[in-house]
């Protein structure tokens, strides 16, 4: 068994969620402090072997002599893919899969605005036009007759994918890993490891829809080559990180019409700068890096952890654990 001594926390849980991570580290010590508090956590740094973080690690949380184990309560843990926690042999952890049912709603609140062309819909409401739209939804195919394209086959995108096949869709997955068993909804799969490509997804998708990583294996996957064998009338979905993407590419396909439309939740700079033409192009929709949570995102977070406490002490592969092929440093 892997003891644990001594856990620094700064998760902002209320009472009840709290008492919870508490009792799931017993006997340990557990210490909390307000992560604006770095002269307080300064005096612990000596004495923590476990860090279970509100935000991303950084310099103070990196300078504790004997840390073990780093945990993120949040997903993307872009930030945290440090080089030096793969030198020092730190296990680095993040709760993906917490918010997983919101991600994947969100995804179709993009495709089906699309599809519906929500803001001239909106605009013909307000001036009182009914037959324009009645004769262009009669041109317009639905969901259910169309390829969403899935790059990313994690918590999130496992659940777009079931959700998509929920519309009768017909659905393409890519991940950077094999499976034993593809997952459900999936109809044909596509693999890093196995040497395939992201072609496919680009050419034969009406929806691309990522859902990876951000690492510099995954930085600008997305470019002009991508745009250029995409459908004219496809739609990028982007809710994993905005670098994922090259923006300028992404802007200069919005304007030639390479594709239909972009979504995105995710930007390279966030917050968006005012100044940029994405805000202004009218095949573009954009969301500020914010989706409705899930009713139970503390115990979701919790569970994860949670269980990740146990998987430490017994010396098991841990759950969302950061590998060297995550490692960002652009």
């Amino acid at each position: 068994m892997r003891e644990i001594k001594t856990v620094l926390t700064t998760v902002n849980y209320d009472e009840e969620h709290l008492d919870r991570l508490v009792k799931a580290f017993a006997p340990a010590e557990v210490l909390w402090f307000d992560k604006k508090d770095a002269e307080g956590i300064k005096t612990v740094l000596d004495r923590i072997d476990v860090a279970v973080l509100d935000d991303d690690l950084d310099d103070l949380i990196l300078s504790a002599p004997n840390v073990r184990w780093i945990h993120c309560s949040h997903a993307g843990l872009n930030k945290s893919a440090r080089p030096e926690i793969f030198e020092r042999n730190i296990i680095v952890t993040g709760a993906a899969g917490r918010s997983a049912p919101s991600l994947a709603e969100h995804v179709f609140f993009f495709a089906l605005s699309h599809i519906y062309d929500v803001y001239r819909l909106y605009e013909a409401q307000k001036e009182h036009r009914w037959n324009e739209f009645s004769k262009q939804y009669q041109q317009t195919k639905g969901l259910n007759s169309k390829t969403m394209g899935i790059i990313g086959l994690g918590n999130t995108g496992k659940a777009v994918a079931k959700r998509a096949k929920a519309f009768e869709m017909r659905v393409l997955g890519y991940d950077r890993l094999d499976f034993e068993e593809i997952p459900e909804g999936i109809d044909e799969f596509y693999s890093l490891n196995r040497g395939d490509t992201i072609d496919r997804i680009l050419e034969e998708s009406d929806f691309v829809v990522l859902c990876c990583r951000l690492s510099d294996e995954t930085y600008h996957m997305i470019d002009r080559e991508q745009f250029e064998k995409m459908k004219e009338t496809a739609c990028l979905i982007n809710l994993a990180r905005g670098s994922v993407v090259n923006e300028q590419a992404l802007c200069q396909a919005l304007k030639q019409k390479k594709i239909g439309r972009a979504c995105c939740d995710v930007f390279e700079t966030e917050p968006l700068p005012a100044d940029s033409p994405l805000w202004d192009l009218e095949n573009m929709m954009i969301t500020p890096h914010s989706t409705p949570r899930v009713a139970d995102i503390y115990s979701n977070a919790l569970d994860i952890l949670i269980e990740n406490i146990g998987r430490y002490r017994n010396e098991q592969e841990m759950i969302n654990r950061l590998s060297e092929r995550d490692v960002y440093t652009k």
